[in-house]
């Protein structure tokens, strides 16, 4: 199985205010749908919550909760990282799509991370993405892109993988 985080981080890690993200990238939302679809998709129950629309289509949807009795329209509920790993596949894709608390239990866990690095400070954040150590982690590619009439400030897809021993 490979584990894969993705996100998208401000200048200060910054990855969300009140459940909501911190900007509007098109673009950002184009990369996620096409690396996400056709795969497993693992968040938390917050993140599950402020999905517009509910579970994520032609995506397994896997929502983390310790809500005893919880059910979600679309999606597999899981008490714990660990349980719901333990339902995937040895050939699954899993992405791990948030929320803060979420990231960092999977973070020690993770072959990948997809980060979309936006360039700007957002003016209010509650959620942060943990910090990683650089030297665990190998920058496989980076994508520049500035800002536009529709992407407010620049920002980069930038794609590390796991350095293992």
């Amino acid at each position: 199985m490979k584990i894969a985080i993705i996100a998208a981080v401000d200048s200060r890690r910054a990855i969300g205010w009140e459940n909501k993200l911190l900007f509007w990238l098109p673009n950002d939302l184009k990369r996620f749908k096409a690396l996400t679809t056709g795969h497993t998709i693992l968040m938390g129950r917050k993140t599950f919550e402020s999905l517009p629309k509910g579970a994520l289509p032609n995506r397994r949807n896997l929502v983390l909760t310790t809500r005893t009795g919880a059910s979600y329209p679309g999606a597999e509920v899981f008490p714990s990282v660990e349980a719901a790993l333990k339902s995937c596949g040895a050939d699954e894709t899993v992405y791990i799509i948030g929320g803060e608390s979420l990231y960092r239990q999977a973070l020690p866990l993770a072959d990948l991370l997809c980060l979309t690095e936006i360039d700007a400070t957002a003016p209010q954040a509650d959620a942060f993405f943990p910090e990683f150590a650089p030297e665990q982690w190998h920058e496989k590619s980076r994508e520049a892109h500035p800002a536009d009439e529709r992407h407010p400030c620049s920002y980069a897809f930038v794609d590390y993988e796991r350095i293992r021993p």
